[in-house]
């Protein structure tokens, strides 16, 4: 979720808490839970999905890539085969009607990071078109990364809607700086996506779309010091799945974030990349 502008509002102590937020947060809690027993109470454990408790800052593990991605948005590429992906589940503010079912899995090279996204949706809306415009209104995966964690509070947001259109800022929290990378920079960016550029009407049946990207620490390291993936490495990060301009808004999170409304601009919550 881009912002335009301002600092984000200071945290708020739980006694603050409107009713909604402690819904959202019983809702998040029973929804990994069930999760968690699926996947590894039934022996379905292999390649899992990386799952993380409520209030526990969500860890992933990053492995060097043994073969190179297609990079053509395919769940399946061989690449990708033995890799387990991150949930992106806990949602942020009132829950949606319905709740996506968002998948991410990473890699790295010496050169690149690369970052796969699956999304079993519905209401799926996609119009914005222009670089760095708001995306986050279409349906959007989002990933914020911070690459130097001695500076916790600068990090980037790469945010894709399913129509494959980017957006990619530098930003120092609280909005000290945002830096909007030049728009040819980004679409220097190998990206794929599997949806039409445009989704309009929105699409209300159920739906799977997929984007896949990856980014040359060369581009990230002209805006800011980058610490590239080795082993032991670690990187911040969060990942999230928006839309908030279709019929069921909604904002869900992978690392839990303890905040009372929508705001993917805290950087004190993102889990960890730790780098293999």
């Amino acid at each position: 979720m881009s912002r335009n502008g301002g600092p984000s509002a200071p945290l708020r102590d739980d006694n603050s808490y409107s009713l909604s937020a402690v819904r959202s947060k019983f809702i998040a809690t029973v929804l990994a839970g069930f999760l968690t027993f699926i996947m590894y109470g039934t022996g379905m454990a292999q390649n899992a999905p990386v799952l993380t408790p409520v209030h526990t800052k969500a860890v992933y593990p990053v492995y060097r890539a043994t073969q190179l991605p297609a990079l053509q948005a395919d769940w399946a590429d061989p690449a990708w085969e033995h890799i387990p992906p991150l949930v992106i589940t806990f949602p942020m503010g009132e829950p949606p009607h319905f709740v996506p079912h968002a998948l991410a899995r990473v890699l790295y090279d010496d050169d690149f990071l690369y970052v796969q996204f699956r999304v079993e949706d519905r209401y799926v809306r996609s119009v914005v078109q222009h670089v760095n415009g708001p995306v986050s209104g279409d349906a959007c995966v989002e990933f914020f990364f911070c690459p130097d964690t001695s500076k916790p509070d600068t990090y980037f947001n790469m945010e894709v809607n399913a129509g494959g259109t980017p957006l990619l800022f530098c930003v120092t929290y609280p909005w000290k700086s945002k830096v909007e990378l030049d728009s040819a920079e980004i679409r220097s960016i190998p990206l794929a996506h599997t949806m039409p550029e445009v989704i309009e009407p929105e699409i209300t049946d159920p739906v799977t779309w997929g984007i896949e990207y990856k980014i040359p620490f060369a581009l990230l390291e002209k805006y800011t010091p980058v610490v590239r993936p080795a082993p032991g490495v670690v990187w911040n990060a969060n990942f999230y799945k928006t839309a908030n301009k279709n019929s069921n808004p909604h904002y869900l999170t992978w690392s839990y974030v303890d905040f009372p409304r929508p705001n993917f601009h805290l950087p004190n919550y993102f889990g960890r990349l730790e780098f293999k």
